[in-house]
C-alpha cells in the first residue's frame, strides 16, 4: 500500500493554513466537478483524489494524524503494515469519518461518492486504512472501512443553473423554482444576493435531496449565469459603459448625463477638448461584493464622440470658417 501525499494532490505546502487549503480545494473542486466534465474519467479520478486530500487537510484532527504518521510512514511499513502491530501509533489512527466542511463545495461520504460514481470502493485503500474509523450503525466486523449508515442516509445535494439579469445581480432578487425530485415537483423560494456574479454558487440549505432515516436532507445549489447586457459590461465588481457626448460638448467642454445600473442619472463634467474614446471613472457606482455591501466596484464611461449626421446651411458655413481658421494656423506654424 502507497503512501498518499495529500498535500501534493492539493498542490499546496505542509505550511499551508486551513483557509489556503480549503480556498484550493474548491478550485480544484470546480475545475473537475463531474458536472462541469462529464463522461470525463481523468476529472472523475481527479475529484476522488481532491476530495479525500480534502477530507484528511480541511480537518484539524485528521491532519494532524496525518502529519504524525508522515513522519513515521517508513516505521509503519517496516512493521508490517497494520495498525496496532510493530508501530506504536497505539488508537492515534482509529478516528472517525466525518463530513465535510461546508460552504461551497465540501467532502462528500462514502456514499454520496458510491451514489455519484457506482464505485464499491470510492475512497483509497491508505485512507480506509488509516482514517476509516466505525461509524453508528456500521457493522463492527466492517472495521477499517467506512461503513454503510443502514438506517439512515442523510439526502444528497443538488446543483441547479440560474440564470439572472445583471440588474438582479446588482440589486439581489427573489426566484421561484420549480424542482422535481423523485417524480414529484414542488416549489422553492431562493434569495439570491446582490453582487453574485457569473459561475457563482449560492447555496439553499436543507433543499436538497430528502434524508432517509430521519437524516436531515441535503443542500440546494445555484450555479449563476449572468446574461448580457445591453448598455453595461461587468469585470469583476468593476462596470464599464458608454457614453454618447455631442461633438460640440467634446470640443468646447460641458456637462452629460450618464445612467448607472442601479437607475441613477449622473452628471458627468466633460473637459475641453476630451478626445473619442477617453475613458471616465465614477468611483462607487460599480457592482457590490456579494456579501459586503458597503464594499463597491467603480463605473467606467468610454466618451463616444457624435459627429453630426446633417448640417444646415448656418451649421455649414461655420464649419467652414473653422476649417479656414485652420489652414491660416498651420500656415503660420
Amino acid at each position: 500500500m502507497d503512501f498518499k501525499d495529500y498535500y501534493a494532490t492539493l498542490g499546496v505546502p505542509k505550511t499551508a493554513t486551513a483557509k489556503e487549503i480549503k480556498q484550493t480545494f474548491r478550485k480544484l473542486a470546480r475545475k473537475h466537478h463531474p458536472d462541469v466534465n462529464p463522461g470525463d474519467k481523468t476529472a472523475e479520478s481527479k475529484f476522488k483524489e481532491i476530495n479525500e486530500a480534502y477530507e484528511v487537510l480541511g480537518d484539524p484532527e485528521k491532519r494532524k494524524k496525518y502529519d504524525e504518521l508522515g513522519a513515521n510512514w517508513r516505521m509503519y511499513e517496516q512493521a508490517g503494515g497494520a495498525p496496532g502491530g510493530g508501530f506504536q501509533g497505539g488508537d492515534a489512527w482509529n478516528i472517525n469519518f466525518g463530513g465535510g466542511q461546508g460552504g461551497g463545495f465540501r467532502t462528500m461520504t462514502p456514499d454520496e461518492m458510491r451514489e455519484m460514481f457506482g464505485d464499491s470502493d470510492p475512497f483509497s485503500d491508505f485512507f480506509h486504512t488509516f482514517f476509516g474509523g466505525v461509524r453508528g450503525g456500521e457493522d463492527p466486523g466492517r472495521r477499517g472501512r467506512p461503513g454503510r449508515t443502514r438506517s439512515a442516509r442523510q439526502g444528497r445535494d443538488v446543483e441547479h443553473e440560474l440564470e439572472l439579469g445583471l440588474e438582479d445581480a446588482f440589486h439581489g432578487a427573489m426566484r421561484r423554482l420549480s424542482i422535481k425530485q423523485d417524480g414529484q415537483a414542488r416549489t422553492v423560494d431562493v434569495r439570491i444576493p446582490a453582487g453574485v456574479g457569473e459561475g457563482s454558487r449560492v447555496r439553499v440549505t436543507g433543499e436538497g435531496g430528502q434524508g432517509t432515516g430521519g437524516a436531515k436532507s441535503g443542500d440546494l445549489y445555484l450555479r449563476i449565469r449572468i446574461a448580457p447586457h445591453s448598455r453595461f459590461e461587468r469585470k469583476g465588481k468593476d462596470l464599464y459603459t458608454h457614453v454618447p457626448v455631442p461633438l460640440t460638448t467634446a470640443v468646447l467642454g460641458g456637462e452629460v448625463d450618464v445612467k448607472t445600473l442601479g437607475g441613477k442619472s449622473l452628471r458627468l463634467r466633460i473637459p475641453p477638448a476630451t478626445q473619442n474614446g477617453q475613458v471616465f471613472r465614477l468611483k462607487g457606482h460599480g457592482m457590490p461584493a456579494a456579501g459586503n455591501k458597503d464594499e463597491v466596484g467603480d463605473l467606467y464611461a468610454t466618451v463616444d464622440v457624435e459627429l453630426p449626421k446633417q448640417l444646415t446651411p448656418e451649421e455649414r458655413a461655420h464649419f467652414e470658417a473653422l476649417r479656414e481658421l485652420e489652414k491660416g494656423a498651420k500656415q503660420t506654424a
